[in-house]
């Protein structure tokens, strides 16, 4: 397994778009008609974002797997014109997920192919985030785990993360909402 700077020249944008939804699909399924069309619309978005080199593509075998989003409180993001949906999600996303403080490192986005969950890539993802964070001298690794993912934050506190806030956006009946939860370095 590996890990490799996503390039929307080179790497499949609908697979990359897919898997992207399937970290937020219930908020996707709120705002889009169908998941074809919110992959349609996060695949004509991930050229415009400017992602950097916090973005990656897990790969095996040269096939990507999955895909990982890490930064810290000094990435700078890029505004730019989006579909309004989408600006929806980054708003929701404010008031749900965890504060990132300067010696943090956040674990924005992990998402491993559906074919390939409960084989163990996940918590190795984790790992390896944890690993460079120590290597690089943060203080503490930062994730959210939605309310309605009680797998995921299951896996969170097996591989020694704790609950330190929790967030929440309601607005009619939609409620999204956050576990914030740290691993202290």
């Amino acid at each position: 397994m590996r890990y490799e700077t996503f390039d929307s020249q080179k790497h499949d944008l609908t697979k990359v778009a897919k898997l992207v939804y399937d970290v937020d699909f219930r908020t996707f399924d709120m705002l889009f008609k169908t998941p074809e069309s919110a992959v349609r619309c996060i695949a004509k978005d991930l050229p415009k974002r400017g992602l950097g080199d916090y973005f990656k593509v897990i790969l095996e075998d040269d096939q990507i797997i999955g895909v990982l989003m890490v930064y810290n409180s000094r990435v700078s993001h890029r505004f730019y014109l989006k579909s309004p949906r989408l600006l929806i999600v980054d708003i929701l996303d404010h008031f749900a997920l965890a504060d990132i403080e300067d010696d943090d490192l956040y674990l924005a986005e992990v998402a491993i192919d559906s074919r390939l969950r409960g084989q163990g890539i996940g918590g190795k993802v984790v790992c390896d985030v944890i690993e460079y964070a120590k290597s690089k001298g943060y203080k503490r690794v930062t994730i959210d785990a939605d309310f309605r993912n009680h797998g995921a934050k299951r896996l969170y506190e097996r591989l020694g993360f704790s609950q330190f806030n929790k967030k929440s956006v309601k607005i009619g009946k939609f409620e999204r909402g956050m576990y914030n939860l740290e691993y202290k370095l």
